[in-house]
């Protein structure tokens, strides 16, 4: 795969961010900046056949993947900066937040099911991370030893708000109990036909 430069990277946002500001782009554009050195390091793990599953915020992840700037930039101009999808390159993203989890998981347990060598990546924001459907995916992911590797890019907000001030601080008084026992009946019923 081919390797970008951190100033590539950043030259590639600033070409979008004028297209954007001169009414080029017509559609909503999240842009990255400042975390170009942390993306190229886990890049360096990322193999050509692996999958990459992203955000609405995937410029970055898309170049690194190896996908073509001129490719990319065209389809941020056609206003699908949000949900950039290349099956030749193993690359898709969702704008729904969250969204993207349950794929990557099932193109994992796919690729376990198959024997394959294909890893896949899936890059979520840090409120993403906080949401339910992140916990389960990494939890059934970690039981069944699925090929797959979350990544978590936090810049401490969710849109404009600090991340942990919507879900508060932690309170380590909060009790959760959890307790073991065989059940005597059924889910149903009493374990035997009854006639009404």
């Amino acid at each position: 795969m081919m390797t970008l430069t951190k100033e590539e990277l950043i030259a590639f946002e600033d070409e979008i961010k004028e297209l954007y500001e001169n009414a080029k782009i017509k559609a909503p554009v999240h842009f990255s900046k400042g975390n170009e050195e942390q993306l190229i390091d886990i890049f360096k793990d990322v193999n050509e056949n692996d999958w990459v599953f992203s955000t609405h915020r995937s410029h970055y992840h898309a170049l690194l993947k190896g996908i073509d700037k001129e490719w990319l930039k065209n389809e941020i101009i056609g206003q699908r900066s949000i949900h950039l999808n290349s099956r030749e390159h193993k690359f898709f993203t969702s704008a729904i937040v969250g969204g993207i989890l349950p794929i990557a998981l099932g193109t994992a347990l796919g690729i376990k099911l198959k024997n394959s060598k294909e890893h896949v990546w899936v890059f979520v924001g840090d409120m993403a991370a906080e949401m339910g459907i992140f916990y389960e995916c990494t939890k059934y992911a970690r039981r069944n030893s699925l090929p797959v590797t979350f990544v978590i890019e936090d810049n401490g907000l969710s849109v404009e708000t600090p991340t942990q001030k919507c879900w508060g601080e932690d309170d380590a008084n909060i009790k959760i109990i959890r307790y073991k026992y065989m059940r005597f009946y059924p889910h149903h019923g009493v374990g035997r036909f009854i006639n009404f």
